[in-house]
């Protein structure tokens, strides 16, 4: 009994590897069959264009970005100078840091 299914385990292996196999064979000779086609020149160039422009709009949020901690460094700074020359504490020490926008 032991033996007949240890025979049937093997069986169904051998056929789930062979499925697999065989499947793997399919999908090669399909892909090989259909071939891919070469990108043409004026794909490639609109690739080349679009590409500079993505490069242009990272350089100008990189910009932005900068411009914008500059703000807020000229921002904290001026309120802590009025901070210390009304003698109050300072508002930027009492809130917690982070946008106070919602999005």
């Amino acid at each position: 009994m032991d033996r007949q299914i240890f025979a049937m385990v093997l069986d169904f292996v051998a056929g789930v590897v062979g499925m697999g196999c065989l499947t793997g064979v399919l999908i090669t000779w399909m892909k090989w069959r259909r071939g891919k086609p070469l990108p043409t020149p004026e794909l490639m160039q609109r690739l080349n264009e679009i590409a500079d422009r993505v490069n242009r709009i990272e350089t100008a949020v990189d910009a932005t970005a900068i411009e914008v901690e500059r703000i807020s460094e000229g921002q904290r700074f001026t309120t802590r100078l009025l901070a210390d020359r009304a003698g109050a504490p300072a508002l930027v020490d009492q809130a917690p840091g982070g946008s106070t926008n919602r999005h």
